[in-house]
């Protein structure tokens, strides 16, 4: 028998690490603990159960067969002790575990900020299975609630909620919907349809002071920095996620925010790694930031700290920076870098299309034109476009000329991309002409 490689968390980070050691090395000995689920699923399908659109079961990517054959080793447990001395793990409800090389993966936790009232019941956040069923305990035949916080977790909370027919007050901080990532006019067209559309209660410039309960320690009221009081039945929680590194705070590992690695890692401890949302880069690749907490960058984490346990030299280079998500009806795709606040030589062109829920946001080098990046909502667009152009330096002149091969809208479909380019060709002077899609430059993007 090979090695012995241990995995803490059973995520999207740690999964995919040890289903690509396992593809590198039929011969190292894999195991994964995990006390969240005894099987790896999809987190952001957790909305999906709550709203009645699929099933737990249906969450999980691999039939429960699938790591016995093989040869990954799951361990339903929780980690209560890091010994990286011994190299050994102390678990909640089993026998100690011995490792040869450590891998943390921790994820995430949902962030509280002491606010009197947060431990009422009907008080929660939303990361977890057991956060899930706490939820649908916790708003079990009530009609009024509060979502606080303006991001990514809080609209889906709203949404779960709305789906279900429970009214919802929204607090955010900033001016605008997601303000510290979204332009003032991207958020103020999410704004209009959580708004219009769902008749979702917005509180801009609005802080939670604190909750207010009865006598039972039930939640029956929030007040606002406002000194508005609101009544409801149950408060989310949903101001950001943070390192969970509780368990690595005891032992000599180096940890900030989150748990400290270089570009392939490596703690400050000999064969001991972190990766996924709980790993913080101690030299961040350029234009990423230390922390990422996306779905995909632990994808890519496990990926490559399975190809470097198993010899290869490698680091971590996830490419120009893209996200996904869905605010109720509208997706939402990022590619390359739009500002929440324009940079000095940087210019951007809006297009709106109110009445089909349309809005494209570009941003591109004032003296340059070179490209940097784009905000879409309510149209799919290709990543493998937009990640070729932007490692590539492509222009914006070419960028819009090409915009066809960019878009993901089937056959037959009406396409939009000769309106918006007009309306760029008529703001800036310009006599850009989009050409036909190419499926050439769609198949082999970096070859254009």
């Amino acid at each position: 028998m090979g090695e012995h490689i241990v995995i803490i968390g059973n995520g999207i980070a740690g999964i995919t690490c040890a289903r690509y050691l396992r593809k590198l090395n039929h011969q190292t000995q894999i195991t994964v603990v995990g006390g969240e689920t005894e099987h790896f699923f999809s987190r952001t399908a957790l909305m999906y159960v709550y709203m009645g659109h699929m099933k737990f079961e249906h969450t999980k990517p691999y039939e429960d067969w699938f790591w016995k054959k093989n040869n990954i080793n799951l361990v339903f447990d929780w980690v209560t002790k890091i010994d990286t001395e011994s190299n050994q793990l102390a678990l909640k409800n089993s026998t100690k575990l011995n490792y040869d090389k450590l891998v943390l993966a921790t994820g995430s936790k949902p962030n509280k900020f002491g606010w009197p009232g947060e431990n009422l019941h009907g008080v929660q956040g939303l990361y977890s299975v057991q956060d899930l069923e706490l939820m649908e305990k916790n708003t079990a035949n009530i009609k009024k609630a509060v979502v606080v916080g303006g991001g990514l977790i809080g609209v889906e909370m709203a949404e779960m909620l709305h789906s279900r027919g429970i009214k919802v007050d929204y607090l955010i901080r900033e001016d605008n919907f997601w303000g510290n990532v979204l332009p003032k006019v991207d958020g103020d067209f999410i704004a209009n349809h959580l708004k219009n559309d769902h008749e979702i209660n917005l509180h801009f410039n609005t802080e939670l002071e604190f909750i207010g309960g009865d006598s039972k320690q039930n939640v029956t009221s929030v007040f606002t920095s406002h000194g508005n009081e609101i009544k409801c039945d149950f408060v989310g929680l949903t101001v950001g996620v943070s390192p969970n590194i509780e368990l690595v705070k005891q032992t000599k590992i180096e940890t900030k925010l989150g748990v400290l690695v270089n570009k392939k890692f490596e703690t400050n401890i000999e064969n001991i790694y972190a990766i996924g949302d709980c790993a913080e880069f101690t030299n961040p690749v350029k234009g990423r930031k230390p922390i990422e907490q996306v779905w995909y960058t632990g994808r890519i984490m496990g990926e490559t700290l399975a190809k470097i346990l198993c010899g290869k030299n490698v680091e971590y280079n996830p490419g120009p920076w893209f996200n996904s998500a869905k605010f109720f009806d509208i997706e939402y795709q990022t590619y390359g870098v739009v500002p929440n606040k324009l940079e000095p030589n940087q210019n951007e062109f809006i297009w709106k299309d109110e009445k089909n829920r349309r809005l494209i946001h570009l941003v591109f080098e004032q003296e340059t034109e070179k490209f940097l990046g784009i905000n879409s909502f309510g149209i799919r667009l290709r990543h493998e476009i937009f990640d070729a152009w932007l490692t590539k330096g492509k222009t914006i002149n070419y960028c819009l000329a090409h915009f066809e091969d960019a878009n993901f809208d089937p056959e037959f479909y009406k396409a939009f991309s000769y309106d918006f380019v007009d309306a760029f060709n008529k703001k800036f002077g310009k006599s850009i002409k989009v050409k036909r899609k190419s499926w050439l430059r769609i198949l082999n993007p970096l070859a254009s």
